[in-house]
């Protein structure tokens, strides 16, 4: 029995689907408990290389491997993240560990974690997602660059120097010289590394099943075992006990340099784990990270991993796509990576010891080399971005992560307030006419440029000036303003159309100019060419249409392009869309869908010929192309008001003889014979109405008679009986720009209820492909979240 607000009920017995429950429970269990063994056989390689690299105790790698996988899995906020020491931190901790100690550099750790877990608390995680990603891409670049080159000496079987430059300026003196055993260790780490998931599948074996950094380190430790090689190898402490190192406060006048390093742990550990949990989200199914509470997590983590001297802690994506890929799909393959791992140093110990140090150097170059992403700099590039990421990278490797870390965001800031004042202005001229088109943004710093093009538009012409800004700052519009007064004082006319937002019209308001700045406000993209200026500066329509491409390609097809890019492998429309031909009516507008949404078939008066009609077999062909091929799981009619084709059939035009310039248009209204019956037309039922009314009835009279027109055909009327395919009646009215919708269960036309009518209208199902309700967008409201007109519906 349950208990609740209204009393108890008793508890009905499971469906089906709710016995098998414990079932996939148990199955998703076991799928963590698989993935948490590989995320433990990668971590434990990976955990003992990054505290080589850092020059820590080699314990406190696999402590911080054990809190990352125990501590942020139990708090944080992603599913399937797993968190642990990072790469991207080696040199800042090599950095504290050469000034403060490690002792003073685990207190470090522990005041980062309460830094993050502050962050959390505060709620301002996103804010750590403003960092470029070309600052962090080239920041962790950077990073594996020092990596490699320092541990590239280890495995030549010399010693890193200081710093980056004297590592690249020794190395050829390492090449040249040293040839010992751990030489061929690290190559045979390295080989092993880059060509293991490289091998062919033998049967349902891959692999990419076992990590290849368990089978390159494992492989050259046995190697050297068994050839009794002399390499150096991994020294740990006796105990667990014997490696707690305790936090220890700074001397007194270290405070300043303390706070620095706090906040620069804590910054880069949370930008590295924050962008890491969103990217691998990418990969899983299940819910989505919580920045805050990752955040939060993530502190906790560090606080912990300080206190039993440990490394910072931070989310790895390797770590976590590994984690992803063999299963993992709750924290638990995350917590309980972190408990093999106490396990293993606890009872196994000695096998760690057998592992030769160049084999985990050998380990941190492979890391190093792969953290210098191509692809990510190719992405940056189209981004005009490249430059910020080779800055920060360079700066990383020869002036240090902190300098390098400000000059990437210096030139970030740069290339923004570039891209923000990045202004284009051209003219040209026709007889008396110039046209001055502005791109880009608009403030005091283009004013200069602006003022000095406007003062060379010759005095007592007529000009159109075109303003596709994003933003116009109160110095902007002074200028344009005060050069317009003039232009007209002197005899000539200036003609201002905003494409995008209104800023001079809003403006102007308080100041309004001789004429109107815009036609009615309108947004261009959808006001008529006549309503714009166009139509008296180019009268030719070809003109006017290679006009209208020329500005499509300026403002709109680049953004279009990675739309297209997509449809143009194939189309899943979501309706069939019948309609007409009259050119008032613009259906992606009056639906707000974008290409790829309509299937779309046009003609005078929306009629659907009857199936077998010799007249015309257009319609029926996109019936079947549209139902049988693309699998719409809508069928709409739209008919409107004031139209000419129900006018026409109003005064019987298709029974007059006619001559032979309207044979086709008589043709071709006698299928709304039946419309004209539906509405009335023959019993009287029009009479003496006013003409607007009978066209509204027989407009919408003839919408219902071609849904029954549609059930005629075969392939319509079989996926409207199995419940796959939907026809819906819709009205537009030109003169209110209202859409109304037919209701199956009244007959009647009712409109659609916007933004301004309703105060939080519930999304309505959708019908997917196989005629099941598909539940409504989380973040859908009455007003569409899409960012313009032509976005394809998701």
């Amino acid at each position: 029995m349950r208990n609740d607000a209204q009393g108890a009920h008793p508890v009905p017995p499971p469906t089906p689907a709710e016995s098998t429950g414990s079932h996939a429970d148990r199955k998703g269990i076991a799928a963590d408990v698989g993935a948490s063994f590989v995320v433990f056989l990668v971590a434990v390689p990976m955990s003992l290389g990054i505290a080589v690299a850092s020059g820590a105790p080699l314990m406190a790698g696999l402590v911080a491997a054990a809190v990352g996988g125990i501590v942020a899995g139990l708090v944080g906020g992603s599913m399937v993240q797993v968190s642990g020491p990072a790469a991207g931190q080696t040199i800042i901790i090599a950095d504290l560990l050469l000034t403060y100690g490690w002792r003073v550099t685990c207190l470090i750790t522990v005041l980062a974690g309460l830094v993050q877990l502050a962050l959390g608390a505060f709620r301002i995680a996103r804010a750590a997602l403003a960092v470029s990603p070309a600052v962090m891409h080239g920041l962790l670049a950077g990073v594996g660059i020092t990596i490699a080159l320092a541990q590239l000496h280890v495995v030549l079987g010399g010693a890193p120097q200081s710093s980056a430059l004297a590592n690249l300026v020794d190395l050829p003196d390492q090449i040249a010289h040293n040839h010992t055993a751990a030489v061929a260790v690290g190559v045979i780490t390295i080989a092993i590394m880059f060509g293991w998931n490289r091998l062919p599948s033998v049967g349902r074996l891959r692999p990419s099943m076992i990590p290849a950094a368990l089978v390159a380190i494992g492989t050259a430790t046995t190697i050297a075992a068994l050839g009794d090689w002399r390499v150096e190898t991994v020294s740990l402490p006796d105990s667990l006990a014997d490696a707690w190192s305790l936090p220890q406060l700074p001397q007194a006048g270290q405070w300043d340099g303390i706070a620095l390093a706090v906040a620069a742990v804590a910054m880069v550990a949370s930008v590295e784990s924050l962008v890491s949990a969103i990217a691998i989200d990418r990969r899983h199914n299940g819910r989505r990270v919580m920045l805050n509470r990752e955040l939060m997590g993530q502190g906790a983590a560090n606080t912990v991993s300080g206190a039993l001297g440990g490394l910072p802690v931070a989310g790895a994506i390797v770590r976590s796509t590994a984690n992803v890929r063999a299963g993992g799909h709750s924290p638990l393959s995350t917590i309980l990576h972190g408990v093999w791992i106490l396990l293993f140093v606890a009872l196994f110990a000695h096998v760690v010891e057998l592992i030769p140090m160049a084999a985990l150097a050998a380990l941190l170059v492979f890391i190093g080399v792969q953290m210098v992403s191509v692809a990510h700099l190719r992405d940056l590039r189209r981004h005009h971005e490249a430059s910020v990421y080779l800055v920060t990278m360079g700066g990383v490797v020869f002036l240090g992560l902190l300098e390098g870390v400000f000059l990437g965001f210096a030139l970030a800031m740069v290339v923004s307030l570039r891209r923000l004042t990045k202004l284009t202005v051209t003219t040209e001229e026709s007889g008396d006419r110039v046209h001055v088109t502005v791109h880009g943004s608009l403030t005091f710093l283009g004013v200069p440029r602006l003022a000095h093009v406007l003062r060379t538009v010759p005095s007592g012409c007529r000009v159109d000036l075109d303003l596709h800004v994003d933003f116009m700052d109160h110095a902007a519009f002074e200028a344009i303003h005060a050069w317009r007064v003039d232009h007209e004082r002197t005899g000539g006319s200036v003609d201002i159309d905003e494409v995008h937002e209104q800023w001079y019209a809003r403006s102007s308001a308080r100041s309004a100019p001789a004429a109107k700045t815009a036609p009615g406000g309108m947004a261009r993209s959808w006001a008529p060419w006549d309503m714009r200026g166009d139509a008296d500066r180019e009268v030719d329509p070809l003109a006017l249409l290679a006009a209208g491409a020329r500005e499509y390609h300026a403002s709109t097809a680049d953004r279009m392009r990675s739309v297209m890019s997509r449809l143009a492998h194939g189309q899943h429309p979501t309706a069939l869309f019948i309609t007409c031909a009259d050119s008032r009516v613009v259906p992606n507008l009056i639906t707000a869908s974008g290409p790829g949404d309509l299937f779309t078939v046009r003609n005078m008066g929306n009629l659907v010929p009857a199936p077998g009609d010799t007249n015309d077999g257009s319609v029926g062909a996109a019936v079947e192309y549209a139902v049988n091929v693309l699998r719409v799981p809508s069928i709409v009619v739209c008919g409107h008001s004031h139209c000419g084709a129900m006018q026409a059939l109003l005064d019987r035009a298709h029974l007059e003889q006619g001559d032979a310039a309207t044979a086709y248009m008589r043709r071709w209204l006698s299928a709304g014979e039946a419309s004209l019956a539906h509405a009335g037309a023959y019993s009287g039922a029009l009479a003496g109405l006013p003409t607007a009314e009978a066209l509204r009835r027989l407009a919408q009279a003839n919408v219902e008679q071609q849904i029954g027109r549609l059930l005629e055909y075969p392939v319509v009327r079989e996926r409207v009986e199995s419940g796959t395919l939907e026809l819906t009646g819709m009205y537009y009215d030109l003169e209110s720009a209202r859409v109304h919708l037919l209701d199956t269960g009244t007959g009647r036309f009712t409109p659609v209820l916007g933004v301004q009518d309703v105060a939080a209208p519930v999304p309505r199902p959708r019908a997917d492909a196989a005629g099941k309700d598909q539940p409504a967008d989380e973040s859908s409201s009455g007003a569409s979240s899409r960012p313009s007109c032509w976005t394809p519906e998701a």
